[in-house]
């Protein structure tokens, strides 16, 4: 079985004290590539660090995730593009719109999420979108800047109906499904069947978001199995079909251009 986790912060100081170990169990589970997003303009430099040591399986993605955005974002955002002007990166990511936790900046979020869409169109890149509680602003920017033009996966997908089926008609997107849908409350497994399989990617979201039976735990990559089998018993399917299918499109999404080495 080959997987893909397309979406892992392993660059993360969680796994300092183990990284060797944490990636050497993936592999051994059968998950093989590494799609890593960045944060902040504080993360880029271990980001950089993680995918040079590993780059047979680790994958950067370059963005400013929404809550990073603060009073000196006009900053923030010139060192992100700066940044992608100097390497191949697989994705913009993790970019997006966070009204959860604080609405302060909520213009910025909207300014800086929108730019970031553009760079994509102009570099034809995907783009990895973070939304809480915020999945009508994301789709209003999503098509004032273009989404006919856009491409991309909506990260830790774990909305309501109606958010999915307006989600099936941007044809050029995914979902990413993570450790949520071991979760007791995810509802949205009853409905995620109308989803196609075809544009659902496997990711962690490591170290968060740990999948039962290790919730409270740090997440790590090797983990993806677990939401392999879920997703495998709300699809009525053998894990091994999950596996192909799911790693097929995250290789369509991120890795046309081939930038890998398959291991």
């Amino acid at each position: 079985m080959y997987l893909i986790d397309s979406h892992t912060h392993l660059f993360s100081e969680e796994f300092d004290s183990d990284r060797d170990f944490v990636i050497q169990r993936a592999i051994e589970a059968g998950i093989r590539l590494f799609c890593l997003p960045n944060i902040d303009t504080e993360s880029v430099e271990r980001l950089h660090q993680v995918s040079d040591q590993y780059s047979a399986c680790c994958f950067p993605m370059m963005g400013l995730h929404p809550t990073s955005v603060k009073a000196h974002y006009q900053h923030d955002l010139e060192v992100i593009k700066t940044e992608l002007n100097k390497r191949e990166y697989i994705a913009i990511g993790e970019i997006g719109l966070d009204l959860y936790w604080d609405q302060t900046f909520l213009n910025e979020q909207i300014h800086v999420f929108e730019e970031q869409l553009r760079w994509s169109i102009d570099r034809d890149l995907p783009v990895v979108i973070h939304t809480r509680e915020a999945f009508p602003q994301v789709f209003e920017s999503l098509y004032k800047v273009g989404i006919e033009r856009l491409r991309g996966v909506f990260h830790s997908f774990g909305g309501t109906r109606e958010e999915l089926e307006e989600i099936v008609l941007c044809k050029n997107f995914m979902i990413g499904i993570n450790g949520v849908i071991t979760y007791k409350k995810a509802n949205f497994r009853d409905y995620l069947p109308m989803f196609p399989l075809e544009r659902i990617v496997l990711e962690t979201d490591s170290p968060y978001l740990s999948p039962t039976p290790f919730r409270g735990k740090r997440n790590e990559p090797a983990y993806l199995l677990h939401t392999a089998a879920k997703l495998a018993e709300v699809y009525n399917l053998p894990i091994e079909k999950i596996a192909e299918v799911t790693t097929e499109n995250a290789r369509r999404l991120f890795f046309r251009r081939g930038l890998h080495n398959d291991t």
